[in-house]
């Protein structure tokens, strides 16, 4: 049985592309979930699979808490003074184990297994996704309308998948499905079951990041956008300093008032107007 799981974890770790500690973590959950059943009481087991030669160990445990707290689980815990009775440096925080008879794999049900295997290694993998798109470190998504959920829209950019709210975009704009869309990573939940990216087209920082990528003179340093205020879909202004003496931002003829406009025409924040230092800049749209 021992050569069964090894042969099991390779294969799911090559099907899914995860690292085979992410299996081994899915099948120890999976058989302490089964051999937990075996209890009468609400007890904490663990389960170690040895890497090298797939044998399993079982343990149940007790989670060591301070006298003066008392017991909040009494099948999961021990007082303090009692733990330092079986183990005299025992500390708060720590376990206490004993073995327990391991529970045989092919027991659990192959099925029943495979699909808590499966799905940790989906949240793994869902997982890794994020962090590898989060490691490119952009605050801007490009993606395509993907579902509609709950009158919320899901984008999906790649493998990743981010939630547009709807009050997150701008007043009287329509989506549907298929449209491309561009939106500000405005916050990463790792703890939401669905999509862990929510994206934003009303915050002012999407303005600021639009006009950093459209205009040349700000990726060079020669000016700085200190702030941006929206009231999205009719007006916006940013706050901009120029170090070079060179350019004149107020000029309203001016080369950059120009391309200042290319962001709304770019993310569709079309019909806006823009101010830009005081001075208004027609909407491209």
């Amino acid at each position: 049985m021992s050569r069964e799981v090894l042969m099991l974890v390779d294969a799911l770790a090559r099907e899914k592309n995860v690292d085979k500690d992410v299996v081994f973590a899915a099948l120890e959950a999976a058989l302490a979930s089964a051999s937990k059943k075996l209890f009468d009481e609400d007890a904490d087991i663990r389960v170690h699979i040895d890497r090298e030669s797939g044998e399993h160990e079982t343990f149940r445990r007790w989670k060591v808490v301070p006298d003066e707290a008392g017991l909040q689980e009494p099948d999961q815990e021990i007082l303090l003074f009692e733990a330092r009775e079986q183990k005299s440096d025992a500390q708060i925080d720590d376990f206490l184990e004993e073995p327990v008879p391991s529970i045989e794999f092919g027991r659990i049900g192959a099925q029943a297994a495979k699909q808590v295997i499966l799905q940790k290694v989906r949240d793994a993998e869902r997982e890794q996704i994020l962090n590898d798109f989060l490691e490119r470190g952009e605050s801007i998504m490009t993606g395509t309308v993907k579902r509609l959920d709950k009158g919320n829209f899901i984008v999906e950019s790649g493998r990743v998948e981010a939630l547009l709210r709807r009050d997150q975009l701008i007043p009287k704009e329509n989506l549907r499905v298929g449209d491309r869309v561009r939106a500000y990573i405005g916050k990463v939940d790792r703890t939401a079951r669905g999509p862990q990216i929510e994206l934003s087209r009303t915050a002012p920082e999407f303005l600021m990041k639009l006009f950093e990528m459209e205009v040349p003179e700000i990726e060079q340093g020669l000016l700085e956008i200190k702030a941006a205020a929206r009231d999205p879909g009719v007006r916006a202004k940013i706050g901009v300093v120029a170090y070079d003496k060179r350019i004149d931002p107020s000029a309203p003829a001016s080369a950059f008032a120009a391309r200042a406009c290319r962001p709304c025409a770019t993310s569709s924040v079309a019909k806006t107007s823009t101010s830009c230092y005081g001075r208004k800049i027609p909407p491209s749209l």
